[in-house]
């Protein structure tokens, strides 16, 4: 199964992207494909004019139908999700997360901010029919620590956080496959 992580960063050293790449990382542990789309990498232009059509625009969205799963990941900015994200969010198509299981992850200054990913992100989300949202991760800044020499830390209940939300990937992905199987088999 493919697990399709979206960094909606605009930075190259983000929390955010570091913690969608530790993500990854424990997800290709359990055994899942894992491929990765940086929205920063994508053309501004396509992004912001909604160019559908565009050939890399095209791709990335084939890439978003392929997937099993999405991790959609983004820094807080503005008490938002980031402008990138919703650009690319806004060039999929309406049915574009059909079938598939989200989980949202994101990451800011404060505690204050942990709604956004259930008031603003969530809606949005459920608007292209997913089959199923896992519940949010929000991390504030103190809680993803990054050194050259150690690596990334994570907070322990953010660590707790992670392993729940994988652990509720690997459920709701094998309770999608259980059901395509009942399925073919009628």
């Amino acid at each position: 199964m493919t697990i399709l992580l979206i960094g909606g960063s605009p930075s190259t050293t983000s929390r955010t992207g570091r913690l969608l790449q530790h993500i990854g990382v424990l997800l290709e542990h359990e055994g899942f494909d894992i491929e990765t789309l940086h929205v920063r990498d994508l053309p501004a232009d396509a992004l912001l004019h909604a160019d559908y059509k565009h050939p890399e625009i095209v791709r990335a969205t084939a890439r978003v139908a392929r997937a099993d799963a999405i991790v959609f990941a983004t820094p807080v900015y503005k008490a938002a999700y980031s402008g990138i994200l919703k650009a690319f969010i806004d060039v999929l198509p309406q049915f574009g997360l059909k079938g598939k299981v989200v989980l949202p992850i994101a990451s800011g200054g404060s505690l204050a901010h942990t709604l956004i990913l259930d008031y603003a992100l969530r809606p949005v989300l459920a608007s292209l029919y997913p089959q199923q949202i896992l519940d949010s991760i929000y991390a504030v800044e103190e809680q993803i620590v990054w050194s050259e020499a150690s690596g990334l830390t994570l907070d322990p209940a953010i660590e707790q956080r992670v392993g729940d939300g994988i652990a509720g990937l690997q459920r709701a992905l094998r309770g999608s496959k259980n059901i395509e199987r009942e399925a073919v088999a009628a």
